[in-house]
């Protein structure tokens, strides 16, 4: 058991923002909000997976919506909105809340309605990186509903999903309503058991991003290197470190889909990378080669500060280290690949897994 607090909120947004493999939201924006929510309303409970209690009914939320779009739009109490509108329609009450994903700003999105409502959010989450579509979650994978689903904008509008065919027609429909609320939701899915978090869920994920949050930080005020403490806290790889030299993005559908070229320096220099993306880094390919895949995870880090770059804040002439790390074990089964592998985002391609120590 820790505790989520103003000191450690920056910790957590960086290491979020790693994890998150470029998308999940803007992790400066999110810890921005949930430092003005704890605040108000007092720190918040992080309850290792072991600590949770038996009879627990832990409730899912996270953000929905283009990252391109979060960054000007920023939400404000949609978690709590949907929180709330998921327990009316249930009859249940939360006892706990759990993060959809470890990226970016929907790492810290539980934090906001939990301290609102005084909840403990649970260290675990539904994905152990970021993923683009509601339906890639391991609870879903492995036979948690996905509905009923609340997704609330600012405005106070509310909509309630009672039942889908399956996780993927959930995704479009609260889709179609997010493009309709402005590109920026947020939604809650019905509680959980313990047993079905501590079975489905990507365990210790929040004390992970923590963690390399505190690596980063610790590395920089003492003149260290950065990419060295993000491998030594996580176990990875690099991939590329280069400039950012072209950059196609645009935000469609509810997406921020694109790509961005680098050219390489120092021990890269005379080689190119390209990595796409659909809110989230999918593919790099080196010289025209792939050499990171979904569901590996694809991060893109400042080269001298270590700091998370988020799909949203390419820009030209950046100078980027592109590092690589394996996925949670829940990806590479085959039910994890039919929905986030290669193939669920249009690649005939087959998965290789990330050889970390070559």
């Amino acid at each position: 058991m820790w505790e989520a607090n103003e000191s450690n909120l920056d910790s957590i947004a960086i290491g979020a923002g790693i994890l998150g493999t470029g998308g999940g939201g803007n992790p400066y924006i999110g810890q921005l909000r949930a430092r003005q929510a704890i605040r108000e309303h007092g720190p918040v409970t992080v309850l290792s997976p072991d600590e949770v209690p038996e009879d627990a009914r832990i409730i899912c939320v996270g953000g929905i919506g283009a990252p391109t779009v979060g960054i000007e739009k920023v939400r404000d109490l949609q978690s709590y909105y949907a929180l709330r509108a998921i327990e009316d329609f249930t009859g249940t009450t939360a006892t706990a809340l759990i993060s959809n994903e470890i990226g970016g700003s929907n790492s810290v999105e539980p934090l906001i309605p939990a301290a609102i409502a005084g909840l403990p959010v649970v260290d675990a989450d539904g994905m152990g990186r970021a993923f683009p579509e509601f339906q890639m979650k391991t609870f879903f994978v492995y036979g948690v509903p996905c509905c009923p689903m609340a997704i609330a904008d600012e405005k106070g509008n509310k909509v309630v999903i009672p039942e889908a065919i399956s996780a993927k027609w959930a995704e479009r429909l609260a889709r179609a309503m997010t493009v309709q609320m402005g590109c920026v939701a947020c939604y809650a899915v019905a509680p959980m058991t313990t047993e079905q978090v501590r079975r489905t869920a990507v365990l210790n994920s929040l004390s992970l991003a923590r963690d390399l949050g505190d690596a980063v930080k610790n590395a920089q005020a003492c003149n260290e290197d950065p990419l060295a403490a993000i491998l030594s806290t996580c176990p990875g790889k690099v991939l590329f470190s280069g400039k950012v030299v072209d950059l196609d993005r645009r935000t469609t559908a509810g997406f921020a889909r694109g790509s961005v070229s680098l050219d390489g320096l120092g021990v890269f220099n005379g080689e190119r990378m390209l990595i796409e993306f659909q809110n989230e880094n999918l593919i790099a390919r080196r010289e025209g080669q792939t050499v990171c895949i979904v569901p590996d995870l694809i991060c893109v880090v400042d080269t001298e500060t270590g700091n998370p770059v988020t799909t949203e804040l390419l820009r030209y002439g950046l100078r980027v280290t592109v590092l690589g790390f394996p996925s949670p074990h829940h990806w590479t089964t085959p039910e994890g690949l039919a929905v986030a592998g290669p193939r669920a985002f249009g690649y005939d391609e087959d998965y290789a897994p990330l050889a970390v120590g070559d």
